[in-house]
């Protein structure tokens, strides 16, 4: 696929970045943006080599959500519509039937995806964001949902995961009056760390380069489907017995005997 509003490039630790890439519109999101975006990961998923992603912006802005032109033809046609083709590609799907939707399929990859928000993110972008598995913001970036400003209510579950991430009452917040807040002002639970926007990338890729390094690829694919998968669970008892299922598993892997050599030996692991 010609990439024309995203790009991507893999580092020698297994460490893939993507970038929201139309500065000249400060990134602004596009039917094309999220054809493009798709595609890019299910080149991921399909290279075994790559075992973190990080998602950001090019240029001063994570994205500033929608773009204006795509909101005016909205207007002009009176309803939502998508303009994406039936053959999208499908990455992360199979995992639930829960996580087979827009930006919900991020949880059904197998590696971790982090948000570097280095710069403004309101809208569609911001929930692309918390449907990360981590986010890292630079301090003085602006955040805003913008949906009730536009008279929308919150879009594409925003509604459902922004709770679980700040609580009930701080998503209410954000949700209902549409403010703009910084990262640093952002209520706790919504970035693992705020740092200066000039020290955000290197922060973030030191932390994406050890966890593909320090950490094992499987066990970190096996939490990830627990943690999401729990997310729809009603009893935690199921949680507890699916755990010692998997730890069961896991004890006769090579990665788990590599993690106990490394730990004896008390050297980095090799996995």
């Amino acid at each position: 696929m010609e990439l024309q509003a995203t790009r991507y490039d893999i580092d020698d630790a297994g460490v893939a970045t993507v970038w929201l890439h139309r500065p000249e519109r400060a990134n602004a999101y596009t039917p094309r943006m999220a054809l493009e975006y798709r595609w890019i990961f299910s080149q991921l998923e399909a290279n075994p080599a790559v075992r973190v992603a990080i998602v950001t912006g090019s240029g001063s802005a994570f994205s500033v959500g929608a773009d204006s032109s795509g909101l005016e033809a909205n207007v002009e046609r009176g309803h939502y519509e998508t303009t994406l083709p039936p053959d999208i590609p499908r990455p992360g799907h199979g995992m639930d039937a829960q996580f087979d939707h827009d930006l919900v399929w991020m949880w059904g990859l197998r590696f971790p995806v982090i948000a570097a928000v280095n710069g403004a993110c309101a809208g569609v972008s911001l929930v692309l964001a918390c449907f990360c598995d981590m986010r890292f913001g630079a301090a003085e970036a602006k955040l805003t949902t913008a949906a009730p400003k536009l008279g929308l209510p919150a879009e594409l579950g925003l509604s459902w995961v922004l709770p679980r991430l700040v609580g009930l009452t701080a998503a209410a917040d954000l949700l209902m009056s549409g403010r703009t807040i910084t990262c640093a002002e952002a209520p706790p639970g919504l970035f693992t760390a705020v740092h200066p926007r000039a020290e955000l990338m290197e922060k973030v890729q030191a932390y994406a380069r050890w966890m593909a390094t320090a950490v094992g690829p499987e066990a970190v694919a096996q939490t990830k489907r627990q943690l999401y998968a729990d997310q729809l669970r009603f009893a935690v008892g199921d949680s507890v017995e699916e755990s010692k299922h998997l730890i069961d598993a896991a004890m006769g892997s090579k990665e788990f005997a590599e993690g106990v050599a490394a730990f004896v030996e008390r050297r980095p692991p090799r996995f």
